[in-house]
């Protein structure tokens, strides 16, 4: 791709480096911002430096959050004796979005990978049992994706927290085998959280 300005090709050339953006999409945006008000530019230029400098993550389940303890934490209206167990925060909202879970979350931050070199000490397993261990958790939904790595860390954190005794169940296979989380639809999803089995069944199944 041949670029007029140096400064046009370099603002297109770190566009692109975000995930599903090529060149051309790149160039729509970049050329979508030049057209707009100076301002608007700086607004979003802003608002992502914000973001980058002044984003937390919550203390308890690990969620992306503007304070120590996120909003879903924070609500006496959840119940802490429940938590689900994803990925990450796509997958909290998606959830979220549902209305059909009233427990918290526990974020792991990925998936065990040995392929890609992600181990248990890389992910939020640890505090999980943590929490386990302190008797407040009863039961914990293991809400990750239908895939292999999937299927291997809700395997390996269920033999971590095995001998507490703890109701452990997953969501219901409404959610296709390999799918991505956040790309389930609303109903699907809620309809999976809402009719989990135990996950011993989910093993022999």
């Amino acid at each position: 791709m041949d670029f007029s300005s140096k400064l046009l090709e370099n603002a297109v050339n770190e566009v692109s480096r975000l995930p599903g953006i090529g060149k051309r999409t790149a160039l729509r945006l970049v050329l979508h911002l030049l057209r707009q008000p100076a301002e608007h530019t700086q607004y979003l230029s802003d608002a992502l430096l914000h973001f980058r400098n002044d984003v937390k993550t919550c203390e308890n389940c690990h969620n992306i959050s503007d304070t120590t303890l996120c909003e879903i934490c924070n609500n006496p209206k959840r119940n802490p004796e429940i938590v689900c167990v994803v990925e990450d925060i796509r997958d909290v909202m998606a959830i979220e979005s549902t209305a059909q879970f009233n427990g918290l979350y526990h974020v792991l931050g990925g998936k065990i990978s040995p392929i890609e070199g992600i181990g248990p000490q890389k992910l939020q397993i640890d505090s999980l049992v943590e929490k386990v261990e302190k008797g407040v958790v009863k039961e914990i939904i293991f809400a990750l994706s239908s895939t292999m790595e999937g299927d291997t860390t809700n395997f390996y954190i269920f033999k971590q927290i095995e001998k507490y005794k703890l109701i452990t169940s997953t969501i219901a296979r409404g959610i296709s085998v390999g799918d991505e989380l956040e790309y389930a639809d609303e109903v699907t999803l809620g309809r999976s959280i809402v009719n989990r089995i135990p996950f011993e069944q989910s093993i022999k199944s």
